[in-house]
Order: C-alpha cells, then sequence, then structure tokens
C-alpha cells in the first residue's frame, strides 16, 4: 500500500516527466511539420469512439489521459525500484525508456487499428520520435524521483 506522501511524490513527478516528453513531441512536431502530439491525437482518437463529447471535452480527456498514462509508467517504474528490480541510475533509465518507448509504439498501433483513426502523419517518423520521446520521459522520471528522494 503506498503512503500519501509517496503518491503526491509519484504524481509530481509523472507531472514533469509526462511535461517533458510532451515539449520533446511538440518541438518534433513543430521540425517536421507534422501531427507528433500525444494528446492531441488521443483527443482525435476519442473523437473517433463517437463518445457524444464536445470538442473541447476531448481535448480535455486527450490531456488527462497522456497525464494518466505518465502517472501509469512512473507508478511501474517505483515498482521496479523499490523491489529493487532495478537500480535508480541513468543505465536503468535508458532502459526503462526503451522499453517505454517499445510499449507505446506498441499502444499506438493497437489504438489507431481499434479505433479506425488513420491520421494523416508520417507513421514511421511518429514511431521514432515517440520511441524517443519515451527515453525523455524515463530519463526525466528516474532524475526527478532520484532528486525527490532527498527531500
Amino acid at each position: 500500500m503506498m503512503d500519501f506522501y509517496t503518491f503526491i511524490q509519484l504524481l509530481i513527478v509523472s507531472i514533469i516527466a509526462t511535461a517533458a516528453m510532451t515539449s520533446f513531441s511538440c518541438f518534433m512536431s513543430k521540425q517536421f511539420q507534422e501531427l507528433y502530439k500525444e494528446p492531441v491525437l488521443l483527443s482525435f482518437v476519442l473523437s473517433k469512439l463517437k463518445m457524444e463529447l464536445s470538442v473541447k471535452s476531448e481535448k480535455i480527456l486527450g490531456w488527462l489521459l497522456h497525464f494518466l498514462i505518465g502517472f501509469l509508467f512512473v507508478l511501474a517504474y517505483y515498482v521496479l525500484w523499490v523491489k529493487d528490480i532495478l537500480p535508480i541510475s541513468t543505465l536503468s533509465a535508458l532502459l526503462l525508456g526503451a522499453i517505454s518507448g517499445i510499449i507505446g509504439i506498441t499502444c499506438w498501433m493497437f489504438i489507431f487499428k481499434m479505433s479506425n483513426h488513420q491520421p494523416h502523419i508520417d507513421f514511421k517518423g511518429y514511431y521514432l520520435q515517440l520511441f524517443f520521446a519515451h527515453i525523455i520521459f524515463a530519463i526525466i522520471a528516474t532524475a526527478f524521483y532520484s532528486l525527490s528522494l532527498t527531500f
């Protein structure tokens, strides 16, 4: 059972890491003139599910889902760290990022297939940037979790 302090600690770490990842995706979107923004893509997928939500609600839900998924990744990292399955280190952050990237790519392939949403994007480019976005996510999550242990 997780105490309240640990929950808040992981929530803050996940918000920072997800924001860093999202910033990278936004930067790559701008650089390559492509739609690589995960929350925007999630809101488009939600619109395809015919949930009868307003466009604003779909956008908000897309962002909330993105940050919730980020929290779930950080929670998984936390379990690996506290059970001493992986050390809190740069090398394990890279490993977690690579694994998270593969999971993220697989999930997006599944999401696009199940929702019949085929955005007009460069999928190879999207998945490549998504892989590196998850490495950034894991490095930032590891660094800020490690830093939070000093408080």
